[in-house]
């Protein structure tokens, strides 16, 4: 359990964001409250539509560019001994061109955004051009005869072409996911903290108060650490180790509620912690194991969460016994927004997997280290 420090004047930030949690809670002025993240819901962040540093995204371009190639190929070409060989040399020049281009575009997505939309075709086409060239360059070396002007002039232009077919299909990809990314948000709020747990927390603090001050002290510091990453933006990433604190949090909460009822293991690696994964991943996750796996069984239940380091991957598991069903039927909401946000964040290199059993549920995620 960590204790703060407590300064003899609060801090400007902290009356503000005191000032946000009453409104939300409805306790101060000001007419109908709304969740800051739904009021001032934050955009996608501007280097999404090049953030393109995922080997789903290079694995889809490359293989969209040699599927293109294989056609062109197709409809030029005699016959099949032809086709094999401009296929197997236009290879060398598409690899070399999409590799360097989407290179480029990965170790400046933070440039791209700040230029006018009519500037990041320019230059991202003109990269386009640039790498077809230094690629047909590469496959002229193995041939004497000099390549014209017109062939030149071809290969840059249809470099300065997938160039601006792959910016396009990125930017398609970036405002598509919009809608599923506000959807995100807006299922994330759901699955946060609920009034319930604000409620129980206040009372079991209140009862704390007489019996043992500091232990109340305690309660009402981790209840506010919860509380400030709940309305901190949702944009930003986190590391697995803040995470697990704040999960620790939570359940030191709730473990003062249910008592010996609520049994909880961990196995934590710490190699592991510098993962980083989207804020309040694991709250959601444990509160629906104490939901589900502890609070209808009178005789409590067990919960397990543990992280393991596995060369460049990242294995979470949270896992609890299953006892009595939940007196309230979930709707899976925590589970479809952790597979959500993933995606968001990791594309294909996160995974999310189920276990269930008639005694166990047990969950697994994957992501990158």
């Amino acid at each position: 359990m960590l204790f703060f420090k407590r300064s003899a004047e609060p801090r400007h930030s902290d009356w503000q964001e005191s000032l946000q949690l009453s409104q939300w809670l409805g306790q101060a002025p000001g007419g109908s409250p709304e969740p800051p993240e739904l009021s001032q819901a934050p955009l996608l962040d501007p280097t999404r539509a090049f953030d393109v540093c995922h080997v789903g995204l290079v694995l889809r371009a490359v293989l969209g560019v040699q599927l293109l190639l294989a056609l062109g190929c197709a409809l030029v070409a005699r016959d099949a001994e032809q086709w094999l060989a401009l296929t197997a040399n236009g290879t060398v020049v598409t690899m070399f061109a999409v590799l360097s281009w989407l290179l480029a575009v990965c170790a400046a997505k933070r440039l791209w955004p700040r230029l006018p939309e009519p500037a990041q075709w320019g230059a991202l086409m003109g990269l386009g051009a640039l790498g077809a060239l230094l690629g047909f360059g590469l496959l002229s070396l193995t041939s004497e005869e000099l390549p014209g002007a017109w062939r030149i002039f071809s290969v840059a232009a249809c470099g300065a072409s997938g160039a601006a077919g792959l910016l396009a299909w990125l930017k398609l990809r970036e405002h598509s996911q919009r809608p599923a990314d506000a959807l995100a948000q807006l299922v994330e709020l759901q699955s946060r903290i609920r009034p319930h747990f604000l409620f129980n927390t206040l009372n079991s603090a209140i009862a704390l108060v007489q019996v043992d001050p500091a232990r109340a002290e305690s309660v009402l510091e981790d209840l506010a650490e919860l509380f400030r990453v709940a309305l901190a933006d949702a944009g930003a990433s986190v590391t697995l180790a803040e995470e697990v604190e704040l999960a620790r949090r939570y359940l030191a909460i709730e473990q003062i509620r249910f008592g010996p009822r609520l049994r909880i293991v961990w196995q934590l690696d710490p190699e592991a912690g510098t993962a980083r994964v989207p804020p309040l991943l694991l709250q959601p996750l444990v509160e629906n194991a104490v939901r589900h796996g502890v609070e209808p069984n009178d005789a409590g239940g067990e919960l397990e969460v543990s992280t393991l380091r596995r060369g460049a991957e990242v294995e979470i598991r949270i896992a609890n016994t299953v006892g009595a069903p939940a007196r309230t039927a979930g709707h899976g909401l925590a589970l479809r927004n952790v597979r959500q946000r993933l995606r968001l964040m990791h594309d294909v290199a996160a995974r999310f997997d189920i276990e269930s059993t008639e005694r166990r549920f047990s969950l697994r995620i994957l992501v990158p280290s």
